[in-house]
């Protein structure tokens, strides 16, 4: 039997990284193959164009990303700790990813999202799709607050879309002034935003 191809898999790790790291109307066909190792007609075996190349990308970061939530949102975990460790997670990320790359670079979905949402609707679509699946973890960890008495909101939905939108705001002005530090009171304030009392850490005897 002939070696499977995994050139798909190499163009959709590629153009991922080249988006968030570049832009998306920058980034062409060519730079893609070349990320990928590709040559340009298996490109166009596959995708039909680079939109379409974008969304089956997304998919699967979605499918590798929404694990770590699961368990970052566990219902065995404490709901005023599920946003402790999601606020901590993206701080970690960012770092990891400044390290990797030179750069803050922020939110991959805000990234792409601001640049093509009035040129790609199929794109702007998907986008939608999966910030509407972050919102859905943070409102179930606050409903769930809400229910312990931990703290008032009793409209969840509407606080995490608050909560959200403060996340992705930081998370742009992070990557447009290349610094992490913009981000160090992130679990702070989302605690100040729900009226809770932010846990402090015990040091270790």
């Amino acid at each position: 039997m002939g070696r499977v191809s995994d050139a798909k898999e190499r163009l959709m790790a590629a153009v991922s990284e080249l988006f968030w790291t570049g832009s998306y109307d920058s980034t062409t066909v060519d730079q893609i193959c070349q990320r990928a190792g590709v040559q340009k007609g298996s490109f166009y075996h596959f995708f039909a164009c680079k939109a379409t190349l974008a969304e089956a990308a997304l998919n699967e970061e979605w499918a590798t990303y929404r694990p770590r939530l699961d368990a970052i949102f566990s219902a065995s975990v404490a709901p005023l700790e599920r946003i402790r460790q999601h606020c901590e997670f993206s701080l970690k990320e960012q770092a990891d990813l400044r390290e990797r790359h030179g750069c803050v670079l922020g939110c991959p979905l805000c990234t792409l999202g601001t640049e093509v949402s009035t040129q790609e609707k199929g794109l702007q679509k998907k986008i939608q799709e999966i910030m509407a699946h972050g919102v859905q973890y943070l409102e179930t960890a606050i409903r769930d607050a809400h229910a312990a008495g931990e703290i008032h909101a009793p409209d969840a939905k509407a606080k995490a879309k608050l909560i959200h939108a403060y996340h992705l705001g930081l998370l742009t002005q992070a990557r447009i002034q290349d610094s992490l530090a913009i981000l160090e009171d992130l679990p702070k304030t989302t605690f100040e935003l729900l009226g809770a009392d932010f846990p402090r850490r015990h040091k270790k005897k």
